[in-house]
């Protein structure tokens, strides 16, 4: 039907849901909590376009009852979406541990607050561990729970990385003030940036609502302009002083981007990041060389020239930029375990195959550990084929099977044979590798 020649009521219709779809995009990527300004702005308008679209009159016809039922299916389709994104688990996750986060720096950081720099043991190791856990926390692909968890990571990483910046690298000076009438200048200008290093922290971290990041931008232009005014007088020790302040402020500078490169696309969807493509390129030949070795009907023909190819995987990733991301870091991290893990079930069955060739009189106890081995040989070939998660029928198989090859090494009594005992241990060691390597198949983690 030409648009002249519609009822007012479905033009209107038409409207209201060009509206809609006007804001699918930021309800789809939504990634903050129900308590956001941006929660309570999208609410409020798709509420109100429900509004609308309730007050159209149908006048009886069916058509327009349709179009209306539609354009509030989809309306209310949004908000739902909407309020799941504000309260997934995994969300809830991420800013339970960012709260973690939040209560180390409000404790530990004190001191830099008055301009200090002594920072503890406990809260480094504690940053740590929150940027470890939130690596680990899984998306599923998910755009809301992505941009979530890096917009977080991101503002802990650069908390991180001020802190040890400021505890490395301490300026040259400052010189004395006799030496020339700006160094008194330069050195209140350095009081003033280590104060705001700590008022910095406290924005990235949410714990301090006195002061915003565009005030602590205008803040610190203003102390380079300061420094820029100041006459030195070609005096090369004074210079590279304000040089080094210079830069300091220029650091802190950029961390009040974060917010900005947070919320665009490339930041935090990685699948198009330099370094993850590296890494899905050592990850696709592995498979390959892994299908290859699985069904060729003689593997030991290839055991070598794989092996060969696959420690130059290893090197291939040792030489991927992590970027100072921690979710980059986490794949090349599992990357080398499913090539280490390959390379390692290369080895179990050469030794297999090698003992085959030599018939001799061994200990029963190094007999019943090679046995085992023989096994997990067996069962490493089907994990390494395995592609599910862990409600699996075939992962809780191969789980107990592995569990059982455990408790049959727990049974081998070496008899204080010293060359049994290790074979044990290293093939107890396998087969943890093998359970860890199987848990981390099947827990359906993304970058």
């Amino acid at each position: 039907m030409a648009m002249g020649n519609q009822h007012p009521s479905i033009s209107r219709l038409q409207e209201i849901q060009k509206e809609v779809k006007s804001i699918e995009q930021q309800v789809t990527s939504f990634s903050g909590l129900s308590d956001d300004k941006n929660y309570k702005k999208l609410e409020r308008i798709l509420t109100k376009q429900l509004f609308e679209i309730d007050s159209v009159d149908t006048e009886g016809r069916g058509d327009i009852q349709q179009a209306r039922k539609r354009a509030a299916q989809e309306t209310e389709r949004l908000l739902k979406e909407l309020e799941q994104n504000a309260n997934h688990p995994r969300r809830l996750e991420i800013q339970n541990i960012f709260k973690e986060a939040q209560a180390l720096v409000k404790e530990k950081i004190v001191p830099f607050y008055s301009g200090g720099n002594h920072v503890t043991d406990e809260f480094e190791e504690g940053i740590q561990d929150v940027i470890l856990r939130l690596t680990h926390v899984k998306t599923g692909g998910k755009i809301s729970l992505r941009k979530a968890r890096y917009h977080t990571l991101t503002k802990i990483c650069a908390v991180q990385e001020i802190i040890e910046d400021c505890m490395k690298r301490q300026p040259s000076l400052p010189l004395s003030e006799d030496a020339h009438p700006s160094v008194a200048k330069i050195n209140s200008v350095m009081c003033e940036v280590n104060k705001a290093r700590g008022t910095l922290i406290a924005l990235l971290m949410g714990v301090n609502s006195n002061d915003t990041c565009r005030h602590l931008s205008c803040v610190l232009s203003g102390m380079m302009a300061d420094l820029d005014a100041l006459d030195v007088c070609g005096r090369t020790e004074i210079r590279n002083y304000r040089r080094e302040v210079v830069e300091d402020i220029n650091k802190l500078l950029k961390y009040l981007d974060l917010e900005e490169e947070a919320g665009s696309t490339h930041a935090f969807d990685l699948g198009q990041n330099h370094s993850i493509l590296k890494i899905e390129k050592v990850l696709r030949r592995m498979r390959e060389i892994k299908n290859e070795l699985l069904q060729a009907p003689n593997p030991s023909e290839l055991y070598l020239s794989c092996k060969t190819e696959l420690q130059g995987l290893i090197g291939q990733l040792d030489e991927v930029s992590l970027e100072k991301n921690p979710c980059i870091r986490e794949a090349r991290r599992r990357a080398v375990i499913e090539v280490q893990t390959l390379i390692t079930y290369i080895d179990l069955k050469e030794a297999l195959e090698k003992r085959k060739l030599f018939v001799s009189e061994e200990h029963p106890p190094l007999k019943a550990v090679w046995s085992v081995l023989g096994n997990l040989s067996e069962i490493q070939g089907e994990v390494l084929s395995f592609d599910g998660n862990r409600t699996d029928k075939n992962y809780i198989r191969l789980e107990e099977l592995l569990t059982k090859q455990l408790l049959a090494l727990d049974a081998v009594d070496p008899q204080g044979e010293e060359r049994c005992k290790a074979a044990r241990k290293q093939a107890v060691k396998l087969a943890q590798n093998i359970l860890g390597y199987l848990d981390l198949k099947s827990d359906e983690w993304e970058y």
